[in-house]
């Protein structure tokens, strides 16, 4: 941010000082860090659907009678947990070490793995009246969980360089 201030006159004739502020703009238009962004809110669509599709899918099999509010917040938390491994296994892949990546993959994809747990599964609620998977409703699914976070992650990587993969 830029502060300034400049002088005018009142309608008494006294100077007045004014602050302007001037903000940087965001610029949304980075095809690089679009691509970039896509990358890691694949991984996070990956890890997340692993947990929360084998939750519901193992309800949908066994017929084991639970509610579907318990059954889409198991497969949130799942879903949670599924994508911090497997984001934990890929940075440690690009040699960090345990603490570290976990860590990483707890913080700082938090907000867009949340995000899109939640959107994935109103939308299977909306579109099944449940918790089911069919044929039909799995890719729409995974692109509302997809599309859902992208920008934060977008925001994120072209803000502050922060990304977790």
């Amino acid at each position: 941010m830029v502060f300034g201030y400049t002088s005018l006159f009142s309608k008494n004739n006294t100077p007045e000082k004014i602050i302007l502020m001037i903000t940087d703009t965001f610029n949304w238009n980075c095809k690089h860090t679009w691509k970039k962004s896509a990358k890691n809110t694949m991984w996070c669509v990956v890890g997340c659907s692993i947990g929360d599709f084998g939750t519901i899918l193992f309800f949908q099999l066994t017929q084991i009678p639970f509610s579907v509010t318990g059954i889409m917040i198991l497969a949130i938390i799942n879903g949670l947990l599924t994508s911090i491994m497997l984001e934990t296994v890929v940075l440690i892949r690009q040699n960090l070490n345990f603490t570290g990546a976990l860590k990483t993959a707890c913080g700082m994809s938090f907000i867009s793995m949340l995000s899109m747990e939640i959107s994935m599964n109103l939308t299977d609620y909306f579109l099944t009246g449940g918790a089911q998977l069919t044929y039909w409703v799995v890719p729409i699914m995974l692109i509302v969980g997809f599309v859902t976070p992208w920008p934060y992650n977008y925001w994120r990587l072209k803000k502050y360089g922060i990304e977790c993969h």
